[in-house]
């Protein structure tokens, strides 16, 4: 059975906001704008995908996304632009990347270091810090692939608990 491709998990990721009628943004970094292209090329992505904001260097990270001063490959990092995209582009959920994708190490980070975060609904906000190695482009296509799973299984869980939700005396996630 072959693997998943970018494209194969952003097709569910359309199924899955289509029918919870979410909408998700990305902000990204080391990926440089991988993660939102596959979403943009899903069935359906002018009606759930928000958009993207690709922030590759510091300065944007920092005067665009209000990341803290200090290190961008870091969890507060991830968790700032997560935050921020969600805000700026009115998305339910937002999911953003930042790491050293190599081949030296950044900001005292090995390549292959990679934080993800996620605000907003369903999920709230959660940080992920990845160990991934390859080559650079290896990084990075693993780096996105990861993330559209992560999308995906928050969509996906957003539609359990709204099926778990829905029975009589159980508390639903709208409230």
């Amino acid at each position: 059975m072959s693997e998943e491709t970018l494209d194969d998990i952003a097709a569910t990721i359309a199924e899955r906001a289509s029918s919870a009628g979410r909408t998700v943004a990305v902000a990204e970094s080391l990926t440089g704008g991988m993660v939102a292209s596959a979403l943009a090329r899903a069935e359906g992505a002018s009606e759930w995908f928000r958009g993207s904001v690709v922030a590759y260097s510091s300065e944007v990270k920092h005067d665009l996304l209000d990341v803290p001063e200090g290190p961008v490959v870091s969890e507060p990092a991830a968790r700032a632009m997560a935050g921020r995209v969600r805000e700026l582009l009115g998305a339910d959920l937002a999911v953003a990347l930042t790491g050293s994708g190599g081949p030296d190490p950044q900001d005292g980070q090995p390549p292959g270091t990679v934080y993800m975060a996620a605000a907003g609904e369903p999920g709230g906000e959660e940080v992920l810090r990845l160990d991934l190695e390859g080559e650079p482009g290896e990084i990075c296509g693993a780096a996105a692939k990861e993330a559209l799973l992560w999308i995906a299984a928050r969509l996906q869980a957003d539609q359990e608990d709204a099926r778990v939700g829905s029975g009589p005396g159980r508390r639903g996630g709208t409230e």
